[in-house]
């Protein structure tokens, strides 16, 4: 069972033959579900050791985020 990952599926609709404006909503769609970012990181193999290092540095960097948020 090679890459038993969970398909995701994101929907577009083009309305009066507008597709410049399906594919900024795709792209904004795709930004908004983390892809670019885990497309970015899949590209290259990641060493567990520094997986869990960027993870962990990922957690502060968003909990100080809504540290900040809830005090202003």
């Amino acid at each position: 069972m090679l890459n038993a990952l969970p398909t995701m599926t994101l929907q577009v609709n083009v309305k009066d033959n507008n597709v410049e404006q399906a594919l900024r909503s795709l792209k904004k769609k795709m930004q908004r579900e983390g892809l670019y970012k885990e497309m970015k990181l899949r590209k290259h193999f990641e060493k567990p050791c520094l997986k869990r290092a960027r993870e962990k540095e990922e957690n502060i960097r968003r909990a100080r985020k809504s540290a900040k948020r809830n005090n202003s």
